[in-house]
């Protein structure tokens, strides 16, 4: 029985160490299953984002449609003053339309890691321009138990020439549904810079997703933003027409 036991814990060894998962799944695969899942083929969202500080807070009404890795839109609600700017991404360009100067600013690489409508999220977080399935490489490098959930422990390491803003990402996906339910993401030097939750697990059309998910920077206490999803359909046809600078002045 002791050998089996040893042969066995020898095995796990190497399963962890060669990215795979008991499952037979690599780390890539995992990622992009928990992807899929949250994206779907096309997706369009309802939702607020409420950027907390320590001495005041507000909340930003937000409907976004997506396509795939290449095609996102992204509509401001609310408040008054915000609302009918808006966000495009094509591929790897990013343009913004803003109502009050009516102007289309199209957005350099160099801004991505900037705060998106002063919240704790960049501008590569809300639009996804770099890709977490093709811009990485993935190793399960451990398992953990999140909120009574068996986990995943993925290490994400950017490609030499991945356009990215973070040296190293860290996400825990559950094992048996392919949810994110932590995500860790550092900088080139290896310091945390960021860490996101996702936690209210509800049903959201026809499939279960975290509904509440917070953007916590560790170099800023008492500061987080909070997304909430508010309404999902996923995998309704959405022409690749839809998502152009124009319709970005017309959205509703």
């Amino acid at each position: 029985m002791k050998t089996l036991q040893v042969s066995f814990l020898v095995l796990s060894l190497v399963i962890f160490n060669s990215g795979i998962s008991a499952y037979g799944q690599s780390a890539k695969e995992i990622v992009e299953r928990m992807d899929l899942k949250m994206r779907g083929e096309t997706m369009t969202v309802e939702m607020e984002m409420e950027i907390v500080r320590p001495r005041f807070s507000r909340t930003i009404g937000i409907k976004s449609w997506s396509k795939g890795q290449d095609f996102s839109m992204i509509l401001i609600t609310a408040p008054a003053r915000d609302r009918g700017t808006s966000f495009l991404k094509r591929q790897r360009e990013i343009w913004n339309w803003v109502p009050n100067i009516e102007r289309t600013i199209k957005l350099p690489p160099s801004m991505m890691a900037q705060s998106w409508m002063g919240s704790d999220f960049t501008n590569d977080d809300l639009v996804r321009e770099s890709s977490i399935i093709n811009d990485y490489v993935h190793n399960i490098i451990g398992s953990e138990v999140i909120d009574g959930m068996e986990c995943h422990k993925i290490e994400m390491i950017p490609k030499p020439d991945a356009a990215v803003v973070f040296g190293k990402i860290l996400v825990w996906i559950t094992k048996d549904s392919y949810l994110q339910l932590r995500g860790e993401n550092y900088d080139e030097y290896g310091a945390l810079v960021s860490t996101v939750l996702g936690s209210e697990i509800r049903k959201m059309d026809d499939r279960e997703i975290p509904t509440l998910l917070e953007m916590i920077p560790s170099d800023k206490p008492g500061n987080k933003t909070i997304l909430r999803y508010l309404k999902i359909e996923f995998d309704r046809p959405i022409d690749d027409a839809f998502f152009s600078v124009q319709r970005m002045k017309d959205l509703r």
